[in-house]
């Protein structure tokens, strides 16, 4: 029986068909994944965005940074010497000598497949005489040239190659590895076993200990489970957090630490500008020792959050600095945030501790508008449009416009904005309008419901609510467009109604004399009138006329006995349809109908429903499997070092209370509808509950909404004992114990029969 048998690469060829496919396994998803996109499609972005966000930081940084960048050419670079080195591997492997081939003697001898065994033995005859030994010829052709020509005329042999292959009959199965023989060798054998500890005793372990210990030191949001273990001892000490107090605790994170975070530093010269930047902006609370407000890493991060808001010119030695500060606030100051929803769910939960306020909460979703916008608590939302400074929003909150938000300045008519932007050029005017016009006007619907309720409009003492919020996100520019549309069309009408009634009044009025001549009449008419009321009348004439007078008035009681009589018949006639209308088969035909009426409409109402139900729950599927891009609109911002995009946060809140309702989502995904569903339980009490939904942003200061959400809790149904799903009469209990005896006894007569 055959064996196996194990060879090592002794020529070195096959291992080059390893080395090339090995290669090739990592060159091609490299080439895939890390190929530099076109480069030529981010100019043309940015070249799109440059009439609006020319004057942005992160805009310019971002050209700077493409222009300069060395990165995508030595990428480039690398993966073109590794497809070069693929290529000259499979060359390599193209020519080596095939060593493993199936084995045909009739290719040995050079003859056709089929020859006949006289045309065997003469080519035998003639290789032979070419490459005997004994001629000079190679003595390995020879034995190959006999071994084909036995495999071709001895029987034995040629029964032996059509079965297995090989004249000589089933050999060893041979198994060749990919590796040089020099790796096995025992010479060297201490120096391959140095290599495999090495590499995996050492190397391996250190960099998986690495990864492991920087992945366990931050949470899914990249944020140092320190940090947020800070926050959370702060936002629990202080639950009324203001804003000054708010921006000493962002400042504290350990992302700014240089010991925790390699990216922060701490240089030299921070001894000497920091203290300039703390005289310029005044009392910051330095004296403070408690910790870490008082480290000199949190000093500074708070230094330079501050002269960020104030937009406050840094020297170049801390400008980056101050950019990287910049750049992480908005994820700490949204981890805040989470923080904050956490303790809050505690709260309600537990109990034993206050939850933070919503004023702590909604400060944090402001203070991350400001740092994005550069913007102090008290500025105005104008100064987020290009070529707006303090000095000119005294033009526009005077008496004559009162310009105080960028709704305001939206609502303006054109004329009356020219006139009040006056002390801007041509140019600037169309850069601010198109920035303007650039930014979202975000429409908010919303639709109160409990789910998975035979009756969803009713809500009851600790149902879960489901408010669904649609929002719809379009342009300032489409809204001013429209709005101008509209007034333009308000317009025109109300000057055709102005003209319309203008021509009525033209053609009924009359002229001054007539109205005088017609005022004379009218007096001259009265006065006659109470003249002849006062004259007395004759004893004839008063006869005469109390003779006419009684003689009208039988006439007139005739009259009315007549219209009474005809009225009555009337009244008997309209009772005796109405008797025959109110037969009883029209009472049941007309009950059937209403009857059949409602059963069609409730039978609409839950077609509705269950349409409606269907829908949600589709949209909840769709929602956990597609994963959409949080890539959606380029936010205007002429300080934040960094691109960021608008994303929104809503949530419902009891403002009375300072409470939260439901935890704040975080829309990450508006590009221009997007429909969000907010789910907290109702009150344990009924009665009538006034919260408000609210959406903030997070990029842009005055587009903040808050729209009123009204509850009325009603009683909770009691739960059914006894469902009449489960009611089973006795009568078919009757009939199913009797089915199963009957059973019974078939089943006994059929063995008595088989017995």
């Amino acid at each position: 029986m055959a064996g196996q048998q194990f060879q090592y690469d002794d020529s070195g060829n096959t291992f080059f068909y390893f080395l090339t496919s090995f290669v090739g396994l990592i060159v091609i998803p490299a080439t895939y994944y890390l190929w530099p996109r076109d480069q030529n499609a981010e100019q043309l972005r940015l070249k799109s965005l440059r009439r609006v966000h020319g004057r942005c930081l992160w805009y310019r940084l971002r050209l700077m940074k493409s222009q300069q960048s060395i990165v995508p050419t030595l990428k480039k670079a690398a993966l073109l010497f590794g497809w070069a080195v693929f290529l000259l591997l499979a060359y390599k492997v193209s020519k080596l000598d095939r060593e493993y081939q199936e084995y045909n003697p009739y290719e040995v001898l050079n003859l056709d497949q089929g020859a006949s065994l006289a045309e065997i033995r003469k080519q035998y005859r003639v290789l032979s005489l070419k490459f005997h030994p004994d001629k000079g010829g190679d003595e390995a052709v020879f034995m190959r040239i006999a071994k084909a020509y036995a495999a071709l005329t001895n029987e034995q042999s040629r029964q032996n190659w059509e079965t297995y292959g090989n004249p000589d009959g089933p050999g060893a199965t041979s198994f060749g590895i990919a590796l040089p023989a020099w790796i096995v060798d025992q010479k060297n054998s201490m120096l391959v076993l140095l290599v495999y500890g090495l590499a995996f005793m050492v190397i391996l372990p250190v960099v998986v200990g690495t990864w492991w210990y920087r992945s366990i030191r931050y949470s899914g949001d990249q944020i140092l489970i320190n940090t947020t273990q800070l926050f959370m001892h702060f936002m629990y000490k202080t639950p009324n957090m203001n804003m000054k107090r708010l921006a000493m605790v962002l400042t504290a994170a350990f992302e700014f630490d240089p010991r925790s975070n390699k990216d922060a530093t701490i240089r030299p010269t921070d001894n000497i500008e920091v203290p300039i930047l703390i005289r310029e902006l005044g009392n910051i609370n330095v004296k403070k020792k408690e910790p870490p407000f008082c480290y000199p890493y949190s000093l500074k991060a708070r230094v330079l959050v501050l002269a960020h808001l104030a937009r406050m010119e840094v020297s170049e030695n801390i400008e980056e600095d101050q950019r990287f500060v910049i750049r992480k606030s908005p994820a700490l100051l949204q981890e805040m945030v989470n923080v904050g929803c956490q303790l809050t769910m505690m709260a309600n939960s537990r109990g034993g501790f206050h939850a933070p306020r919503l004023v702590s909460i909604e400060n944090c979703m402001k203070l991350t508008q400001m740092i994005v916008q550069g913007l102090q608590e008290a500025k105005s939302p104008l100064l987020q449009l290009p070529h707006f400074e303090e000095e000119h929003l005294r033009y526009c909150i005077s008496k004559k416009y009162k310009v105080r938000s960028l709704q305001d300045l939206v609502s303006l008519k054109d004329s009356d904005r020219r006139s009040m932007l006056r002390f801007l050029g041509e140019d600037k005017y169309d850069e601010v309008m198109a920035v303007l016009g650039s930014l979202p006007h975000v429409t908010m619907d919303t639709k109160l419901q409990v789910l998975d309720d035979e009756d969803s409009n009713n809500i009851t003492a600790g149902s879960i609510v489901t408010v669904t919020v649609t929002l719809t996100r379009k342009r300032m520019s489409d809204v001013f467009e429209k709005e101008q549309d509209a007034m333009a069309a308000c317009l025109g009408e109300e000057a055709s109604t102005e003209e319309a009634a203008q021509g009525d009044a033209s053609k009924n009025k009359t002229k001054v004399w007539q109205n005088k001549s017609k005022g004379a009449k009218k007096t001259a008419k009265s006065k006659k009138k109470k003249l002849t009321k006062k004259k007395a009348l004759p004893p004839s004439t008063s006869k005469a006329k109390q003779a006419n007078g009684n003689v009208a008035g039988n006439e007139v009681v005739a009259t009315a006995k007549e219209e009474e009589e005809e009225g009555s018949d009337k009244g008997s006639e309209s009772d005796e349809a109405e008797a025959n209308k109110d037969s009883p088969s029209e009472r049941d035909d007309e009950s059937d109908k209403q009857s059949d009426t409602e059963v069609d409409e409730i039978a609409g109402d839950d077609e509705e429903e269950w349409e409606a139900l269907q829908q949600s729950i589709q949209r909840r599927e769709r929602a956990l499997l597609e994963t959409k891009s949080k890539i959606t609109h380029p936010v205007y911002s002429l300080y934040f070092p960094e691109e960021k995009h608008e994303w929104w946060w809503l949530y419902i809140a009891d403002r009375r209370d300072q409470t939260l309702v439901s935890m704040p989502y975080h829309v990450c995904t508006l590009k221009d509808v997007e429909e969000v569903e907010l789910k907290f339980p109702a009150p344990s009490k009924t009665g009538n509950y006034q919260y408000s939904v609210i959406m903030r942003s997070d990029s842009y200061l005055g587009l903040d909404q808050i729209k009123p959400l009204k509850l009325e809790v009603h009683e909770a149904k009691a739960v059914l004992d006894n469902h009449p799903q489960w009611d089973i009469p006795e009568t078919e209990e009757e009939d199913e114990e009797q089915e199963d005896s009957d059973g019974i006894e078939e089943s006994e007569d059929d063995d008595e029969d088989n017995d």
